[in-house]
């Protein structure tokens, strides 16, 4: 995982754990309610950050999957076309050896 990646998600929960604190300004005679805030901000911003990596996983995946059934349709279409090359070489064959015969 590159810091480089998710530092504007980095960044922009600790807005949104500071905006929060001074939101909560007011209640800073309860100590416990500036700490639960600041922990649900947290756990907010921390939630998008492990969503934003895992969407990241899936889009890679269907990257590779992508060039996986490129890859194989490729190759199943050289298979195919290989295939029809031998098919028609052979019917070439039979008319040539039934031409043979029709002129003998």
């Amino acid at each position: 995982m590159e810091i480089r990646e998710y530092l504007l998600d980095i960044v922009l929960t600790i807005v949104m754990v500071i905006s929060t604190l001074v939101l909560i300004l007011r209640f800073w005679q309860d100590l416990t309610v500036a700490v639960a805030a600041a922990l649900m901000t947290l756990s907010l911003g921390g939630l998008f950050l492990s969503m934003q990596v895992k969407v990241r996983k899936l889009e890679r995946s269907v990257v590779v999957r992508e060039r996986m059934l490129r890859t194989n349709l490729e190759e199943i279409g050289k298979r195919m076309a290989q295939k029809n090359d031998m098919a028609i070489a052979h019917l070439d064959e039979l008319v040539a050896e039934y031409s043979r015969r029709v002129y003998r």
